[in-house]
């Protein structure tokens, strides 16, 4: 089973948790980016992608730079993008129908999403801070992509992993991401036994004593 397929049947709580108590709390991205559709839970291996605000670039130019960033994104992928700006939308209804049909897992911004609801019913998974019909031609340019990014004081890597869900985001560095997946099986196996012992008529302290977790 692939680190992917191990984390897919996971939910972020669990995962933050394992995160904490092998040392690494900050891993959460911030709290203002939600899921465009919180019945759709996004996981899987990252691809970075950054830009900024250009209002010198001409609207072919600020397109090419948009599509060149669909056309090398890989399948398979979750895309975290830092576009460095909060005034436009950084996804929209062709942007997520070509990713959806290259493979592309789903598109976490810390930015703005518009034809949102073209893209609920297309069951694309994206994460947004803002939504806005305001759109990026001629006015904002890709400048990296595959490079680390920061969001939310979090650094970002291509090659990390990403669960993300209704109650948010965590970020797991690649290097440690077969040891978490791993851990997190283990947690919701025990979580499961404690919950059947609970409702079963434990005390819950008596239950927390015996599994040490709640």
């Amino acid at each position: 089973m692939t680190i992917t397929e191990q984390l897919e049947k996971a939910y972020t709580g669990a995962v933050y948790d394992v995160m904490r108590e092998m040392g690494h709390p900050d891993c959460t991205l911030p709290p203002d980016i939600r899921p465009l559709d919180p019945e759709l839970p996004l996981v899987g291996r990252i691809w970075t992608c950054s830009g900024r605000i250009d209002t010198s670039v001409s609207d072919d130019e600020s397109l090419l730079s948009r599509t060149g960033m669909l056309s090398k994104a890989p399948a398979d992928s979750v895309i975290v993008c830092q576009p460095n700006d909060s005034t436009i939308a950084h996804m929209g209804e062709l942007s997520a129908e070509t990713l959806k049909f290259r493979g592309v897992r789903g598109y976490i911004v810390d930015g703005g999403n518009r034809d949102s609801d073209f893209i609920l019913r297309l069951k694309f998974p994206v994460f947004c801070r803002y939504y806005t019909p305001s759109d990026v031609v001629g006015r904002w340019k890709l400048e990296t992509m595959g490079e680390p990014v920061v969001i939310g004081g979090i650094e970002i890597s291509t090659g990390d992993y990403v669960v993300a869900d209704r109650d948010g985001v965590v970020v797991v560095p690649g290097a440690i991401a077969e040891e978490v997946a791993a851990k997190v099986g283990e947690v919701i196996g025990t979580e499961n036994e404690l919950r059947k012992m609970i409702l079963g008529g434990m005390d819950p302290q008596e239950a927390y004593l015996k599994y040490h977790r709640f």
